[in-house]
């Protein structure tokens, strides 16, 4: 099991190329196995980045997500209190975004590898990630 930060979750549908050959890999390896985390905070990045039209797709958000839960073995993941409490607590340089803060924690609450190209949580120490 791997939890997919949003962004690779984007990636995989719109644009596959930008993820490296470990995530990759590792998307593949999910899909076989238990699966891919989805944290529900994604929903919501997602809903704001169409809000904001930053996709050049021809669909509305519900059928996009729709589209996108249904091409990987995805397990939408809600916040629980554990997450919560953890993601307050994670040192600051895992990110002030309280997103990436809440897909951090449920990455280390999961005990699952977080997929991700962002730079300052590939660098925490407090996570284990791929990309």
């Amino acid at each position: 099991m791997i939890v997919a930060d949003t962004h690779i979750i984007i990636w995989d549908a719109l644009c596959p190329e930008k993820l490296s050959s470990k995530a990759r890999k590792a998307i593949d390896i999910a899909n076989k196995g238990e699966g891919i985390i989805f944290c529900d905070i994604s929903l919501w990045e997602i809903a704001m980045l169409f809000k904001k039209d930053r996709f050049k797709i021809n669909t509305d958000y519900k059928t996009f997500i729709n589209l996108v839960l249904n091409s990987n073995k995805y397990t939408i993941w809600e916040i629980t209190p554990e997450i919560a409490e953890l993601s307050v607590h994670l040192p600051p340089t895992i990110n002030k975004d309280p997103a990436d803060r809440i897909i951090a924690a449920t990455s280390i609450i999961c005990q699952a590898p977080l997929v991700t190209a962002d730079g300052n949580l590939n660098m925490a120490k407090e996570l284990t990630t791929i990309w």
